[in-house]
């Protein structure tokens, strides 16, 4: 009963947080933050697809070093249509995994185990969030499910920020107007 109590105050700390933004770079940035500051983890980041060029891109990251975030030493972000198809990825032991391509940045950054999600809005996916920990952690299913609910929530607020900035830009032009 503990857990969930502290899922539930989880998942209310970090909706009352992302909810205070109209700015879809802030609400991905007080995302990863939130998760990180609440789930007690390494590190957090959220990427986001890039309609140009039809990949998922970094959007923003918490804990990490740039260093690490430069070099990006795991090989998880899948296809689009993989990402839907096979849904969360589980990664125990970074250094016993054969998709990660350098264990060693990993090991070097304080990275054991992580959590791969897609970001779905409405049937689309718009981006992925990884979850690091500095131990090996066996996530279970219910871990699982609430960090895609956490990424669910993300890709939400980050659409209604997004909607509400292309809002305010047509409310300008029509101004501009009158």
């Amino acid at each position: 009963m503990k857990k969930n109590r502290l899922n539930y105050e989880t998942l209310l700390k970090i909706t009352e947080v992302i909810s205070h933004s109209k700015d879809p770079e802030e609400v991905a940035l007080m995302t990863v933050e939130s998760i990180t500051t609440a789930m007690g983890t390494k590190g957090c980041s959220l990427f986001l697809i890039n309609p140009k060029i039809n990949e998922l891109q970094l959007e923003t990251s918490y804990g990490l070093s740039d260093e690490y975030i430069k070099k990006d030493p795991v090989s998880v972000l899948r296809s689009k249509a993989q990402f839907l198809k096979e849904g969360p990825m589980v990664i125990y032991d970074v250094m016993d995994d054969p998709r990660i391509k350098d264990p060693n940045e990993l090991q070097k950054e304080g990275i054991a185990s992580l959590i791969s999600v897609p970001i779905v809005v409405g049937g689309n996916l718009i981006g992925a969030m990884r979850v690091y920990m500095s131990d090996s952690w066996e996530f279970t299913m219910e871990e699982v499910n609430f960090v895609q609910s956490l990424a669910q929530i993300a890709g939400m607020a980050i659409n209604m920020a997004r909607y509400a900035t292309g809002l305010k830009s047509c409310i300008d032009v029509l101004k501009s107007y009158s």
